[in-house]
């Protein structure tokens, strides 16, 4: 629905079964005084007329198609074009579109209860390399060891088709699609239920801050994109300018998409501080406010997490006392601290950390910039402003970024002693926020996860393999993003879980979670939090009523890591 007073269509986008051979079709495309759409399962290429309504809007349904027609839409200028609210490219981001009805799937997660925002554990993962297949029912079969370590939420990188078949994600340009080369919507529809089955929610990562630079095709429909805005991946998309409304239905309702019909438990907005928006009421706000009406329609957990580099405390304030409403924050301040302390690398951001008071800052406060002068952006920081509650803060030691947006895109286990390793590991579970590991770090894995592209365009393939090689300052053919090699070699070697080390941290992984689950007081909110800094040392107390539990990390070698909990010693 469009807000007050603007023009409405109260048919949901794209193409919906309405009986068992009857399909609407509907798309915005104000730039489009005329729109059909051609059914190409037809012989003869059948086309109708859509009928044009109120601001902008085409719809028309279509009797006589079985099964799930492929279509795409004729503009009055001939333009043939797949439908910007495509459910299926089954031949990918230059071919048709398809229609796919999501309540075909038998679900079996009725008594699935996601747990409480509080306690996630998650676990960050890449659906074409996690797998040797590259598939969501191949990750199915890897479920299980998750579940037995005690992880409770997967976070599946962006699955929106992209160009080709292996990609990061962020160049999506079909919103609404899932990737035919992961096994597209049905696939996703089995994988949900088969983590549900084993008690892990499910976290999407959502991008609405741009449109990958192959294949998309809205501007030809309407203003989704403005060229009043900058961003780095280039147009920003347009959430205030004239058609902006339109615009935010379009991502609001894809975020209820994922969180109804793929009956997704959260998701996790891509880089919000990409999305320009000088409005009093912002897209983002709007959209965690509708989340939070389905949650209660529902009856059930959805949890709205932002990707934000801005330390802005508001991004996980309420809606209702003037934030932006999300759940939780990614905190890049308590990886940036943990990186140098153990590295002792000083580029690009990493020149503002490297002290361990600044990681004691992150355990005590959440944020390390406050306020505070950066060196790196050459002004202020974040705001001066109580801590944010700990759970409010997801925390990660690395993450699919810091992994592949380094030269030699490699693991903390590659970059340090085994101990050390262990130690990050330990600081990110021991965290009284929300920790994220990424896929492989359970067993310490050294497998690079570098960038990768699969893009038919082969202008634009060599101009990101240029681009890549210019910011690393390598030469073109190293870690070459268009490579099949490139690729291959992020794929995770499960056999690292059998090796000493990746044993050894299996265990710790398991009786880390475990602790967790066990003193409450470690992550609670309410309990009162203080740090100590002793040469190599730092002493991480948290007390509530007459319960103390006292964490100290040691990094210096050997990297010694000890927990006193209300019961004794524990590690």
């Amino acid at each position: 629905m469009s807000p007050a007073g603007a023009a409405e269509c109260t048919y949901p986008l794209g193409a919906v079964r309405v009986a068992d051979d009857r399909w609407r079709f509907t798309v915005w495309a104000p730039l489009s005084s005329q729109v059909s759409v051609r059914v190409e399962d037809d012989g003869d290429g059948r086309e109708v007329e859509l009928a044009a309504g109120d601001g902008g809007y085409h719809s028309a349904t279509v009797a006589g198609l079985a099964g799930e027609p492929r279509y795409r839409f004729v503009l009055a200028d001939g333009q043939v074009l797949a439908d910007p609210a495509s459910r299926r490219q089954p031949d990918g981001v230059h071919g048709p579109s398809q229609g796919f009805d999501p309540q075909a799937h038998v679900w079996h997660d009725a008594e699935f209860v996601a747990p409480p925002a509080r306690d996630l554990v998650i676990y960050e993962l890449h659906v074409g390399t996690f797998s040797d297949a590259g598939t969501f029912d191949s990750a199915i079969e890897h479920l299980d060891e998750l579940a037995e370590l005690g992880i409770n939420a997967v976070e599946p990188m962006p699955i929106a088709s992209f160009p080709g078949t292996h990609n990061w994600g962020y160049d999506g340009v079909f919103p609404y699609a899932v990737q035919e080369s992961y096994g597209g919507p049905a696939g996703f529809q089995r994988f949900v239920d088969a983590c549900h089955e084993r008690g892990l929610a499910v976290i999407l990562d959502v991008v609405y801050n741009h449109l990958g630079p192959e294949g998309a095709v809205h501007a030809s429909y309407g203003p989704y994109l403005t060229d009043t805005y900058a961003t780095p991946w280039g147009a920003a998309m347009n959430f205030s300018e004239a058609g902006s409304d339109e615009v935010r239905r379009y991502f609001r309702d894809n975020a209820l998409m994922w969180l109804r019909d793929f009956h997704v438990d959260g998701l996790r907005f891509d880089a919000v501080h990409g999305i320009v928006d000088p409005t009093a009421s912002p897209f983002l706000r709007e959209t965690t406010t509708a989340i939070a009406e389905l949650s209660m329609e529902l009856g059930r957990q959805l949890v709205p997490i932002a990707e934000s580099g801005d330390n802005n405390p508001m991004v996980v304030t309420p809606a209702a006392n003037g934030g932006l409403g999300f759940r939780q924050q990614w905190n890049d301040d308590f990886h940036h601290a943990l990186h140098t302390v153990l590295t002792g690398e000083q580029d690009g951001y990493y020149r503002d950390y490297g002290r361990l008071d600044q990681l004691a800052a992150a355990f005590r406060d959440g944020f390390v910039f406050r306020g505070e002068y950066s060196a790196f952006r050459g002004r202020r920081h974040g705001v001066a402003t109580p801590p944010v509650p700990c759970d409010r803060l997801v925390v990660f030691a690395q993450n699919h970024d810091q992994i592949g947006n380094r030269a030699d895109a490699a693991r903390l286990a590659a970059l340090l002693e085994p101990a050390q390793n262990r130690l990050a590991v330990a600081a990110t579970l021991l965290s009284p926020n929300i920790p994220l590991l990424f896929m492989g770090e359970e067993y310490a894995a050294t497998t690079p996860f570098p960038y990768f592209v699969d893009h038919e365009d082969a202008d634009l393939l060599e101009a990101v393999r240029q681009g890549r090689a210019k910011e690393f300052g390598r030469d073109a053919d190293e870690l070459d993003p268009a490579a099949e090699s490139t690729y291959d070699a992020a794929r995770l070697d499960r056999t690292q879980r059998d090796t000493t080390d990746g044993a050894e941290v299996l265990k710790m992984v398991r009786r880390l979670i475990e602790l967790r689950r066990t003193y409450p007081l470690l992550r609670d909110p309410a309990a009162a939090a203080t740090t100590e800094v002793s040469g190599s040392t730092l002493t991480v107390t948290r007390r509530r009523d007459d319960e103390e539990l006292t964490i100290t990390f040691d990094f210096a070698a050997p990297y010694a890591l000890s927990v006193r909990t209300p019961a004794g010693s524990a590690a």
